[in-house]
């Protein structure tokens, strides 16, 4: 039995991109931003699913004998902080894809400019060849 060859990824870039390097800066400079990001890279992990599943399960068999309004109240609450962390992840995001935009723009404008300037050197490289060459064979330049 043969094995189908498994797709080769592309290796990472051995640095990051020079907009996403900026964004992390400015987000490692403030420490209210360092604590959304860990609150929300840790809400969006497994360990926060087992953490609810095996506190809530706790909470309704032992802590309360009617524990369905604490415990909806404090769900309710949770799922508007978390929301809201949520939307300052997108936020992150969308400061990086700006900023990724701009800086990619700016890129392949210098990359045009660059190209432009290089085909009118070659082209008028091209024309003084063809000038000595067919238009005035004989004269020495």
């Amino acid at each position: 039995m043969t094995s189908s060859p498994q797709p080769q990824q592309p290796p990472a870039p051995p640095y990051p991109h020079p907009a996403f390097a900026r964004v992390q800066e400015a987000r490692a400079a403030s420490l209210q931003l360092r604590v959304a990001d860990w609150i929300t890279k840790f809400a969006g992990s497994m360990n926060f699913v087992y953490i609810h599943a095996i506190g809530f399960t706790i909470w309704m068999l032992l802590a309360e004998n009617s524990p369905w309004p604490t415990l909806t109240l404090v769900v309710s609450l949770e799922a508007i902080f978390l929301s809201t962390f949520v939307m300052i992840g997108q936020n992150r995001q969308a400061d990086f894809q700006r900023a990724k935009a701009d800086h990619d723009f700016q890129e392949q404008e210098l990359e045009l400019k660059t190209n432009t300037e290089l085909t009118r050197a070659i082209h008028a490289m091209t024309s003084e060849l063809h000038r000595r060459l067919v238009e005035d064979p004989d004269q020495k330049g």
